[in-house]
């Protein structure tokens, strides 16, 4: 089999990081890039066998640029700290990696949100491209939202990745609110302004979610993940506003920094 790979960018990572590390265990080396942890991230990780590398944050799409640059095998497995391939999927690489004309694979997602895993409402239907030949790869410079892009044919993996973005739903918060930060400033950097009827984009975006992607159909937690969505919608565009009324309004940019857990 072609040889592996593991990247994962953290920062106090250390109750996610070992569930994500144990499940590639065909990796010939695996890389843990760390961002000033203040819990045992670093200790797990070399624990793991991970080779850990200290490096400031300035931003998720250099974070992981930087990651991918230590890497020195023929294909890179990028996994946030709250991912981990199912036995399945870590069954199936190696397999296609042994048999593939391609040069990059798009992994399907499985999400459990608020004890659910979620089917509906988008959320069943994600996929990622997370596994790529290093030759073939390179990754946009975005603050947040970042993705890898591959010259030549991408396939597709049938196991799931199997991914926890939110402990709990204070940490679903926190996230929710630095996304949206993240976000306001990736939008202002692109040059699109704030509209009037921007403020239409919440309410469609619920209904969106909830309705037209069948989120009620996911109880509660599909309830929960179509109102979070929506509100994330809103508050982006609010941070928007503030960042173009200046420091009247705004008293600072949103700060880059990592979360207590990735997602």
């Amino acid at each position: 089999m072609s040889s592996v790979s593991l990247i994962v960018i953290a920062r106090d990572e250390a109750h996610d990081l070992p569930r994500c590390l144990a499940s590639v265990p065909f990796a010939a080396e695996k890389i843990v890039v760390d961002s000033g942890s203040a819990d045992r991230t670093r200790e797990v990780a070399a624990e793991a066998g991970a080779r850990v590398i200290e490096h400031a944050f300035e931003g998720y799409g250099a974070q992981k640029a930087f990651a991918f640059a230590q890497a020195s095998s023929e294909w890179v497995l990028s996994l946030d700290a709250d991912e981990a391939l199912s036995p399945e999927l870590a069954e199936e690489i190696p397999r296609a990696l042994a048999s593939t004309a391609c040069d990059g694979f798009l992994l399907r997602y499985r999400s459990e949100v608020a004890g659910k895993v979620l089917r509906f409402g988008g959320w069943g239907t994600e996929h990622h491209l997370r596994l790529f030949r290093r030759s073939k790869a390179r990754i946009e410079p975005v603050v947040v939202h970042e993705g890898f892009r591959v010259d030549g044919k991408v396939g597709r993996l049938r196991a799931p990745v199997l991914h926890r973005p939110y402990a709990d739903l204070s940490e679903w918060l926190c996230k929710l609110d630095l996304y949206a930060g993240l976000g306001a400033q990736e939008r202002t950097r692109r040059g699109r302004r704030f509209y009037s009827l921007s403020g239409l984009r919440a309410p469609w975006g619920f209904f969106r979610r909830y309705v037209l992607r069948l989120g009620f159909l996911d109880g509660y937690p599909g309830y929960l993940a179509a109102a979070l969505g929506a509100t994330y919608d809103m508050l982006k565009l609010a941070k928007q506003r503030e960042l173009e009324l200046g420091p009247a309004t705004a008293n600072s940019e949103p700060e880059i920094q990592r979360p207590s857990s990735t997602g």
